[in-house]
């Protein structure tokens, strides 16, 4: 008694068991039986693949590696913080003991912004390189433009004969192509700064590089001055409306602080970021991996045709 029950218990088990077997089996009869439609997918695949990785443009990256300029915290406005701290906010005088900002992240955040940039693509005329480029000539360092899109005989952006409007990008989508091609990258160790433009041409990625180092220590340089110069005026003011000798003399300090700033902005070109190693054209491709592409295709080709031949025949025989 208790031996057929041992046998009907291990029944399941083995019945289980020759089911996978079965599946598996059945598994590789699919694949057998589909192994020539299995190859002509893989080869279309493969074939589009090795189309679309050929008829991809060459795209080269141009970095630069930037060091950003130390601030002194312990002279200027810090220690003015530090010992006329109580009598300048008598005067009514904020020295922002606790709002400083680091400069390098400020000019890391104007140099993303929609502004900064929309500013640099104008400034620069660099809008039809950026939206209406296909290809680089390597033999005559000659871009090639969409003359669908661009006319660079004319300079002018063509119509759409469906739309009155012209196919001029808005400053929204050249924002949003700029951005993709362009990246700064902040090292957690040294602080370093690296600043890099991907573009088909190598010179123009090498120059959008000078461009915007040359721009943001710029755009910084004025923003420094002008509130120099607005700090300088209020403190002008104050002076005049105050007779207690020792905020005097805190409001003095101040204005000499100011015009210090203003002084070191007008004598140093590399106001925020220090050119450690320049951009330079590079010599070899960025991107695509053609190879990469290929295989990727092959891959993703060989598993498209065998699901489709396995659903194919499990569906036929049920």
């Amino acid at each position: 008694m208790e031996s057929n029950l041992e046998k009907a218990n291990e029944c399941p088990q083995t019945f289980s068991n020759n089911a996978d077997e079965l599946d598996i089996r059945e598994i590789f009869i699919a694949i057998r039986q589909g192994k020539w439609l299995i190859i002509l997918i893989t080869a279309c695949f493969a074939i589009a693949s090795v189309f679309y990785a050929v008829n991809q443009p060459n795209i080269y990256k141009s970095e630069a590696l930037l060091a950003p300029v130390e601030q002194d915290s312990k002279s200027g406005l810090g220690a003015l913080a530090g010992q006329f701290g109580g009598l300048a906010s008598l005067a009514g005088v904020n020295l922002g003991i606790n709002s400083r900002v680091d400069k390098t992240k400020m000019a890391l955040a104007v140099l993303k912004s929609r502004q900064f940039v929309g500013n640099f693509i104008e400034k620069h005329g660099i809008l039809p390189e950026l939206m209406a480029v296909k290809s680089w000539d390597k033999n005559t360092n000659s871009l090639i433009y969409n003359e669908d899109l661009f006319n660079p005989a004319t300079n002018e952006w063509l119509n759409d004969p469906a739309s009155p409007d012209a196919l001029k990008p808005s400053k929204q989508k050249a924002y949003k192509v700029f951005t993709n091609i362009f990246n700064t990258e902040v090292s957690s160790d040294t602080g370093m700064v690296i600043l890099s433009v991907e573009h088909v041409s190598p010179y123009i990625a090498q120059q959008w590089v000078n461009w915007l180092v040359a721009d943001i220590n710029e755009a910084m340089k004025e923003r420094d001055v002008i509130e120099a110069n607005e700090s300088t005026q209020f403190l002008t003011a104050q002076l005049e409306q105050t007779k207690v000798a020792d905020i005097r003399s805190v409001l003095y300090k101040l204005v000499e602080e100011q015009a210090k700033t203003i002084m070191f902005a007008n004598v140093r070109d590399e106001y925020v970021f220090k050119t450690i190693d320049p951009a330079v054209v590079p010599e070899l491709k960025f991107k695509p991996k053609r190879a990469l592409i290929c295989v990727l295709g092959v891959i993703l080709g060989g598993m498209v045709s065998v699901f489709f031949v396995l659903t194919h025949y499990f569906i036929r025989r049920s």
